[in-house]
């Protein structure tokens, strides 16, 4: 993307926001390329280290963590492993052994299935590969501690052994030596010492020449006198012969060891590049959850569609002092590509415009930005800005002078791919000129296609957006009432300035200010008035907005609580009739299989007996009964349908019911438990225990 002008970054604060990313990288190739961080114009490589980084937040935020901890910097190791003849120090070795293990549990980290969750982090190591054969080689010579191994080769085992039998050997002939100067009283309180890696002994200055041996130096005194002793000379010129030797031998492992490593110098460069990608993705990450940052939609049209916007900057900052921020909810498209600003001072019109652009630039960048996942973000090709005093002693310019040279330069270069934003259009100038200037540079900028944004108090622009198709008038939002700054933005209006209201709030004598409406042309103040009555008119609408949005969001909560609760009813009702429907089949079954096995029983008893009345009479009575039971419990039906069972006495005259045969009739006369009852035209005879008493319901 290209910035106009050369301060565009740091009108913006982006520069703040690379140093706060710097923060939360490790290694020096991350934090470089936070400092070189590009702002690029294709969408393939916007799309892919957004989704990085939105991947490596999924992982922090779900207590999770990419296995990368190295940060050291090896590319002075690594470059000499590109040299011919070139030898690599102990430490070397060891920090490269440390990248190989960090390089495999990455490797290890991704398997099949991260692989697929987490596809735009994997693309890191797509071209690259582990080899566990440079690990395998480090520890062939080196042991856990670092220290190289005995044996590291046959040659070094043998003289690390012969250098072990000649110390103790020397060490006895020493302990000797010395214990004869103590018995002689020539030693010093210092027994033992070195000089030069040999084993001296410190003697009395005065005794110096009765000892035998070479005489290696004296003490500052000039007291003691350090003297090797002369049956140790040969031991230690033996012991440090062979500590060359192994000096030299391990200058050869090493030498050998760097030249097998040097055939995957490439490999191992491309696995420090991997820890620098992989610690730089996670600072985007970390950097993202502090700023509340999002992944949004990306298109490759210009468009703007802010919804929940933030200044990341004044977001952390708010966050410590524990104040609120405002964000910013704003759409420009082909339709309405301009957007003019008007307000009171201190209102926010600067912050808002900060905030689209500093978010468009960070984007573009490749970091999570601090909106809502649903917004959509264009991307354009430059990107123009102009925000406070740029007046030039250098060039000795005005105020006014240098404005005008920017907006020369915005109206030559401006396309449909440029976001441009301009603080107070016009301004540094007579009012009525800068004026008319500004709404020409605005018109000229709407013809170009360009999209961007400008604040201003001129009434005349405020007037030239609301009838100019592609410009619209947004204001910042002012509570009258407490003469306070809301810092909300409200898109389709524009705003009042406020300068009365301010001048009352800021405690300026009330016939001063009334003097100064006096000398306000009157159709501007009443204007002013009026835009003043229309924002408050707005906030109110807003609130009862807000207010009914509230109640039909109870109401829907209502509406759904209200339908799944008859959801639930209705699914209890099905329960409660499949229940008795499988009751039902349950019955019939097992009557049917009863009837089976009766069934087959009869056609035994008919196969075995010689009575075949009896079994013609069982098979009637099996198949009859429950016909007979059927007619029973329609006549039950009726009669219950038609009468009502009495909790009384039967007496003579009374209405009473058969129990076996559901029939009614009228009681004539009763003979101890028996009673005649009349049904139709027969009497019958009955015990009273069979009959209930009724009435007709």
């Amino acid at each position: 993307m290209k910035l106009y002008p050369e301060s565009a970054e740091q009108q913006l604060e982006f520069s703040k926001i690379k140093n706060l990313l710097a923060a939360y990288c490790d290694t020096d190739y991350a934090k470089e390329k936070v400092s070189q961080l590009r702002i690029h114009t294709k969408k393939e490589i916007i799309q892919l280290q957004l989704q990085q980084a939105h991947e490596c937040k999924l992982v922090v935020e779900q207590g999770q963590s990419l296995p990368n901890n190295f940060s050291l910097n090896l590319n002075r190791s690594l470059k000499l492993l590109s040299i011919e003849g070139g030898v690599l120090q102990t430490e070397d070795f060891i920090n490269i052994r440390k990248l190989a293990a960090n390089t495999e549990r990455i490797f290890r980290w991704f398997d099949a299935e991260r692989r697929l969750a987490y596809a735009a982090l994997y693309k890191v190591l797509e071209n690259s590969y582990y080899e566990k054969t440079i690990m395998q080689m480090i520890d062939e010579i080196f042991d856990d501690g670092g220290n190289i191994k005995d044996n590291a080769s046959e040659a070094l085992q043998k003289i690390r052994q012969n250098l072990f039998r000649k110390r103790n050997e020397l060490r006895r002939v020493f302990e000797k030596a010395v214990a004869r100067l103590n018995r002689a009283g020539y030693s010093a309180e210092i027994e033992e010492s070195f000089s030069n890696g040999r084993r001296v002994v410190a003697v009395f200055s005065e005794y110096k020449r009765q000892v035998k041996g070479i005489l290696h130096g004296e003490s500052d005194s000039r007291k003691t006198a350090f003297i090797e002793p002369e049956e140790t000379i040969e031991l230690n010129n033996e012991v440090f012969s062979l500590e060359n030797e192994e000096k030299k031998e391990i200058y050869r492992i090493l030498k050998q060891l760097t030249a097998n490593l040097s055939v995957y110098g490439g490999l191992l460069l491309q696995w420090l590049q991997i820890a620098g990608e992989y610690d730089f993705i996670n600072a985007k990450a970390k950097f993202g959850i502090d700023i509340k940052g999002n992944f949004p939609n990306i298109s490759d049209k210009a468009i703007v569609d802010l919804r929940e916007a933030y200044h990341p900057l004044l977001l952390l900052h708010n966050k410590q002092s524990g104040r609120q921020t405002i964000p910013v909810t704003l759409r420009l498209d082909e339709q309405n590509r301009l957007l003019v600003i008007s307000g009171p001072n201190a209102g926010g019109k600067t912050v808002t415009m900060k905030t689209i652009g500093l978010n468009q630039v960070m984007l573009q960048s490749g970091l999570l930005v601090p909106v809502h996942h649903d917004s959509e973000m264009g991307i354009f090709k430059q990107l123009f800005i102009h925000i406070g005093d740029t007046q030039s002693i250098e060039f000795d310019l005005s105020t006014y002078s240098s404005h005008l040279l920017h907006m020369k330069y915005f109206i030559e270069h401006a396309n449909g791919k440029t976001l441009f934003f301009i603080d107070e259009l016009g301004s540094g100038t007579d009012p009525n000129l800068g004026g008319a200037f500004a709404e020409i540079i605005l018109n000229e900028l709407n013809r170009k296609h360009a999209f961007g944004i400008v604040t201003t108090h001129y009434l005349n622009l405020k007037t030239f957006a609301n009838k100019t198709p592609g410009i619209i008038n947004g204001s910042m939002m002012f509570d009258e009432e407490n003469l306070q700054p809301l810092f909300k933005l409200s898109v389709g209006k524009p705003g009042s300035s406020y300068t009365f209201a301010i001048a009352e709030r800021i405690g300026l004598p009330k016939h001063l200010i009334a003097n100064a409406k006096k000398l306000v042309d009157e159709n501007h103040f009443r204007l002013d008035k009026l835009l003043n009555r229309t924002e408050k008119d707005l906030q109110t609408l807003q609130k009862e907005k807000l207010d009914l949005k509230k109640l039909l969001s109870e109401n829907e909560q209502l509406k759904k609580q209200l339908s799944t609760e008859l959801s639930r009813e209705k699914h209890r009702q099905q329960i409660e009739v499949l229940k008795l429907q499988n009751k039902v089949t349950e019955e019939r079954i097992a009557y049917l299989r009863e009837m089976e096995r009766k069934l087959k029983q009869i056609v035994l008893d008919w196969k075995k007996t010689e009575n075949k009345n009896e079994v013609i009479k069982q098979l009637q009575e099996l198949l009859f009964k429950r016909k007979d039971n059927q007619v029973k419990n329609r006549l039950e039906k009726k009669i219950e349908s038609k009468y009502r069972e009495l909790q009384t006495p039967v007496s003579v005259g009374s209405k009473v019911k058969m129990k076996k045969n559901f029939q009614v009739g009228e009681v004539k006369e009763i003979r101890g438990k028996r009673a005649v009852v009349q049904i139709g035209m027969v009497p019958i005879n009955i015990d009273l225990n069979d009959l209930v008493p009724v009435e007709e319901k």
